[in-house]
């Protein structure tokens, strides 16, 4: 009977040290997966440019006398004039054959989308405010880069949390890099234990999961300062799972023509989260 039970202590020890490394396996392969998306075509070591519109017109192209400069391998010196007027965004182009294009914002869902060779620039609006964004194919943040650093995997902190809802769905104001907070919703907070405490999170709604944009007590040392961003899936019997492992790094973290929202006052918190994407070398302290 003695061997039976060692048996069975060994198979359980087994299939435990089988669970975590295939655990391990997925959460590198998640690492290997961001990665690829930062460096695409429409990846965010792409963005080079963010133009904020004035009230009339502003000129675009290569030639550096226009109000917005394009970079010259793939714009004309002359591109077009850009007329913004409440709210609504028009490029009207040197070409007189190509007449005149309404560029529609974000917000609307749908922007409009304009390509010139290796460029691509739309309008985002932020608040009341409208910017020119700007991406390139041949950016030199997207050339140089060379991975994201990350902590090692720690199954640890792959944690259980309690959620909390609200008796209805909050709307909360979130600051940004760019001084412009944006309204968003939130359905309720997460409870967990940490290093022997007890913490919160609030959670803010995105489409079919919960989102937490948060700082911890490595945020400006060992993580990138601004803030980290995690995901989760919606709760299940009153459980949320929160994997630190997979906590990454703000766009802002990457190029400084992002416009990146920061922890609300409830998700700065005081405790390390020794877990997730470290601050990229450039930061690093």
């Amino acid at each position: 009977m003695r061997w039976v039970a060692i048996l069975i202590l060994t198979g359980a020890a087994v299939g435990s040290m089988a669970a975590e490394r295939s655990y391990v396996e997925s959460i590198l392969e998640w690492r290997r997966e961001r990665e690829e998306r930062l460096k695409a075509d429409d990846g965010w070591l792409t963005i080079t440019g963010l133009f904020w519109l004035k009230e009339g017109e502003q000129t675009a192209g290569s030639a550096p006398d226009n109000d917005i400069v394009l970079p010259a391998h793939s714009a004309p010196s002359r591109l077009g004039t850009i007329e913004h007027r409440k709210g609504r965004t028009v490029l009207h182009w040197a070409d007189p054959s190509k007449g005149r294009l309404v560029l529609k914002p974000d917000s609307t869902g749908d922007p409009t989308m304009v390509t010139i060779g290796d460029l691509t620039f739309w309008i985002i609006q932020r608040g009341k405010r409208y910017a020119l964004r700007l991406r390139d194919r041949q950016s030199r943040l997207r050339r140089e880069f060379t991975g994201c650093r990350w902590f090692p995997v720690k199954p640890e902190y792959r944690i259980e949390a309690r959620f909390l809802p609200f008796s209805k769905p909050r709307k909360i104001r979130v600051p940004s890099v760019v001084g412009i907070p944006e309204e968003m919703e939130s359905p309720g907070e997460v409870e967990f234990a940490l290093h022997g405490r007890t913490i919160r999170l609030l959670a803010i709604s995105a489409a079919e999961s919960l989102w937490f944009i948060f700082r911890d007590a490595t945020s400006g040392k060992s993580t990138y300062g601004a803030a980290r961003f995690l995901y989760a899936e919606r709760p299940r019997d009153g459980k949320v799972i929160l994997d630190f492992n997979k906590a990454y790094n703000p766009p802002c973290a990457f190029t400084p023509y992002a416009t990146c929202p920061l922890p609300p006052r409830e998700n700065r918190l005081n405790v390390p989260i020794e877990a997730g994407e470290l601050a990229p070398a450039s930061e690093a302290h």
